[in-house]
């Protein structure tokens, strides 16, 4: 039996969150493998116990700065004295002296993409650009460090490589419907007022906190347009989020979308519910009528997956992942394009058949995608590449760490 450790306490938001949630669940099932999990407590708590999975929690130090160089001083010690065979680390940055063979989870395409720094200058966020600049040279250097690095998608593994010279294995990331389906409560009272509010309005459903890769402005400024063009039809654009930076996390400064709203005179088109609950996502996805984005850098698009699931028509930006990820269930766009954006949310409201057959597909396709198989890839890819490594001896202290991290 094969013994992981997943370094898991970058997962705070966004992906990193859905992946830890849906593939623990997936480890525990299993007979041949046994994980240790690395994690900040406030995600513990949405996690199921298992014989097989054991938690050690711990307040990650603030900052990512902070978080690097704590896992560069402590995480070997702690690996050792859990006797694991291999790490998994799942926050983009790998492990400098890991004393077991590491395969590194890499899924941040900020790091890859000349959008996002072009748009961060663009916006004057100097500060965030160096960040980014920086934080790519140590994900760069970690890729070339680990024994293997993974990619959530055959696209994104693929511009890894050319970013890096090395090779780099695509593993996609999966869905399940069954847990995404199966909690029945409804969605927050005040959520299902807004909604109700939009009865017999065009609902277009964005899922994403605020942030400016996934190009919000864009969404915004087709929004007249759509207006104008389905009159006297109303037009909404439901968000996960709120336009207000203190309102979302991260470093994000969404001024520039909250005054595109008022400026454009769209404010009764956008309808800002904040977080839902992932549990509860299904609600939302059911009760809009086309998925949109236009995100220019994604790494995989968990999203998209869900959407095709709930049998939302999809209107995307033009890119190799979401492609990969539609595949012909999707009408895409030039990303930066508003009018495109519009043209192809028309075709899908204005053609019945066209919007069925996107719904039809997109269901067919979110059946290939699977957090078992997924599971059961890296299973096989750490027996496979570590069979007979030897782990150093266990130490026998207890499992404890500077700040407080404690075994359950």
């Amino acid at each position: 039996m094969i013994h992981l450790f997943i370094n898991a306490l970058a997962a705070s938001a966004g992906g990193g969150l859905t992946y830890v949630r849906n593939v623990l669940p997936q480890f525990a099932q299993r007979e041949d493998a046994r994980v240790t999990v690395l994690l900040n407590p406030e995600l513990r708590s949405q996690l199921a116990s298992s014989h097989c999975v054991a938690f050690i929690e711990q307040t990650p130090p603030c900052g990512v700065a902070s978080r690097f160089w704590f896992e560069q001083r402590h995480l070997p010690r702690l690996i050792r004295r859990v006797r694991a065979d291999v790490l998994l680390s799942t926050g983009n940055f790998a492990l400098w002296n890991s004393p077991v063979p590491q395969i590194l989870l890499s899924r941040n395409a900020l790091y890859t993409s000349r959008d996002f720094l072009r748009d961060l200058r663009m916006r004057g966020d100097y500060s965030l650009w160096l960040d980014t600049e920086l934080k790519a040279e140590f994900a760069r250097w970690s890729i070339r460090l680990a024994d293997i690095t993974v990619a959530p998608s055959r696209a994104f593994a693929a511009q890894l490589r050319d970013w890096t010279g090395v090779n780099v294995t695509a593993i996609q990331h999966g869905f399940d419907a069954e847990s995404f389906y199966a909690d029945s409560t409804p969605l927050p009272e005040p959520a299902r007022r807004e909604l109700e509010a939009t009865e017999g309005v065009l609902r277009l459903l964005f899922v994403s906190h605020y942030n400016y890769y996934r190009n919000f402005e864009t969404l915004i400024r087709a929004l007249p347009l759509l207006r104008d063009r389905l009159a006297p039809k109303r037009v909404c654009l439901i968000l996960t989020c709120r336009l207000h930076s203190e309102a979302n996390p991260g470093s994000y400064s969404a001024d520039l979308a909250d005054r595109l709203v008022k400026q454009l005179g769209v404010a009764n088109n956008v309808i800002e519910l904040g977080s839902i609950p992932y549990n509860l996502l299904h609600h939302l996805y059911r009760a809009c009528d086309i998925y949109v984005t236009a995100a220019y850098a994604e790494s995989f698009a968990h999203p998209l997956v869900e959407a095709m699931s709930s049998g939302l028509p999809i209107a995307a930006a033009d890119t190799e992942v979401h492609r990969e990820i539609c595949g012909e269930s999707a009408l895409f766009f030039p990303r930066m394009s508003p009018v495109a954006l519009a043209d192809q949310v028309c075709r899908l409201v204005q053609d019945e058949e066209l919007a069925r057959s996107s719904s039809s597909k997109g269901q067919l396709r979110s059946r290939d995608f699977s957090w078992k198989e997924h599971v059961q890839q890296l299973i096989d890819l750490a027996q496979s590449r570590f069979n007979g490594v030897i782990t150093q001896p266990a130490e026998e202290d207890s499992v404890r760490m500077p700040g407080g991290p404690h075994l359950t």
